[in-house]
């Protein structure tokens, strides 16, 4: 099985934020980063699914030449390579901007199962995921708690509202958002650290939108076969 999962730096939860001399965003030289925790609960179930089911695990990231923090700490923890879209002006970027970006970069991977955090502690947008799936055409689940690979699909258990569950079964290739809780994060171990020195980090730019504004239809094909957003899932009762 082959997995991505999409990773984001953002600033520390005591990070006290002041704007810039344009006022239009905050001074990025006061901050100090880490891995969103959402997406480090993606990772870790990324790195489960592998070990039930083998294959690799490729972390992918889009931002400035500092994002390579936590993608060296997402090695450490156990992924195998990663992807880095790296352009300053990411950044800033809102969801759509991430999302295409990402989606460039990964369209020619083939991945079966795409994880991402649930949203970001920044900007919590909640939407890089979805639009994400849109993006290359693929299913998506939102939520997710739970994760079971069977064949070619899957099961995934969604988090509703009211403390209700639902049960959703969906083809594979899929995008999966997952929520905060879902497992036990695992940490980088010193061994995983000097091994994380030797691992591969492709690094792209990211591609520009058509006149329209819309993706390149190349990334409508970027994993195993093309499934319309329609197709998403079927809800199991």
């Amino acid at each position: 099985m082959k997995i991505a999962v999409c990773i984001k730096q953002v600033p520390t939860r005591d990070h006290q934020p002041r704007l810039d001399e344009t006022k239009t965003w905050v001074r990025e030289s006061d901050a100090s980063y880490e891995m969103n925790e959402p997406d480090a609960y993606a990772l870790e179930e990324a790195l489960r699914l592998k070990e039930k089911h083998g294959g690799e695990v490729v972390v992918c990231s889009a931002g400035p030449a500092r994002v390579a923090q936590v993608i060296r700490e997402a090695l450490a923890r156990g992924a195998d390579r990663a992807i880095h879209v790296e352009d300053d002006r990411l950044a800033s970027a809102d969801a759509f901007e991430i999302a295409f970006a990402l989606g460039g970069a990964m369209k020619d991977e083939r991945f079966d199962v795409i994880l991402t955090g649930l949203q970001s502690d920044d900007q919590g947008f909640a939407q890089t995921g979805v639009i994400l799936a849109e993006r290359l055409g693929l299913p998506h689940a939102t939520i997710v708690m739970e994760v079971q690979a069977e064949g070619t699909s899957l099961r995934v258990k969604r988090e509703l509202e009211g403390g209700w569950f639902q049960w959703v079964a969906m083809p594979l290739p899929a995008v999966l958002t997952i929520q905060s809780g879902i497992n036990q994060l695992r940490y980088a171990t010193l061994k995983g650290i000097m091994a994380a020195k030797k691992k591969e980090i492709r690094k792209t730019a990211p591609g520009a939108p058509d006149s329209t504004g819309a993706a390149p239809a190349t990334v409508a094909s970027a994993c195993n076969g093309v499934w319309s957003s329609g197709q998403t899932a079927k809800s199991v009762v």
